[in-house]
């Protein structure tokens, strides 16, 4: 199998692109899921920094991404991509040796990461938050939204994707109820991450909360391998 050819799983009416980019040299190490950014799509190649990594190293396309198929008319929101992430980790989990998987988010791929984290306490044994495109996301409050409508997507990225994940609403108080969620069901003191040098208001109170690393990737890896 190769990323050319990813096997894909069906979420609710949209069929997701798993890329299975290396397969593990070390059978007791866990698998390492990849998200991508706003607008990007998972990897074509394990990158560099993954030499190290030892374990199945596997990447998802996000709704309207990449090789993953597009919705009619939009409807995206961080819990939609919540539930492509949980489908990825549902399929990766059967491969682990523990049953635990890592995760790597890049961008809006870290704030999904971040969510996975806390959802599925007990199946991802380190999250890793890293600079990439949607990272910010939108307002931290709620403000007034307006319409619009956009020509049908012929290919990814969907427009819709971009227009409204852009836009995501990322409360502070909200993010951190993943990571205290997180830390209360996970068997490692700091199960989270934060490797990025941006850091929008709701990322700078993660990286402040009891439980949270704050420390370069390799040392993160090294900590989730």
């Amino acid at each position: 199998m190769t990323a050319s050819t990813p096997t894909m799983l069906r979420h609710n009416k949209v069929d997701l692109a798993l890329h299975h980019l290396r397969d593990a040299t070390n059978p007791a190490a866990r698998p390492i899921l990849l998200l991508h950014g706003l607008g990007d799509h998972a990897p074509a190649t394990v990158p560099d920094w993954a030499d190290s990594w030892t374990g199945i190293v596997a990447g998802l396309d996000f709704t309207g991404h990449g090789a993953s198929s597009i919705p009619s008319g939009g409807g995206y929101t961080a819990e939609l991509l919540l539930g492509d992430a949980d489908a990825a980790l549902a399929a990766l989990v059967e491969q682990s040796p523990d049953g635990k998987i890592s995760v790597l988010g890049r961008g809006l791929g870290a704030y999904i990461a971040l969510q996975l984290a806390g959802a599925r306490s007990a199946q991802v044994h380190g999250a890793i938050v890293l600079d990439g495109p949607g990272l910010a996301g939108g307002p931290t409050g709620p403000t007034s939204q307006s319409f619009f409508s956009l020509p049908p997507a012929t290919q990814t990225p969907d427009p819709y994707a971009l227009v409204e994940l852009g836009r995501d609403l990322r409360p502070p108080d909200y993010v951190r109820s993943f990571v205290q969620l997180a830390i209360a069901g996970s068997d490692l003191d700091e199960p989270i991450a934060v490797c990025s040098v941006f850091r929008p208001d709701w990322l700078a109170e993660v990286a402040g909360e009891h439980g949270v690393m704050d420390v370069p990737l390799a040392e993160a890896l090294a900590a989730y391998l």
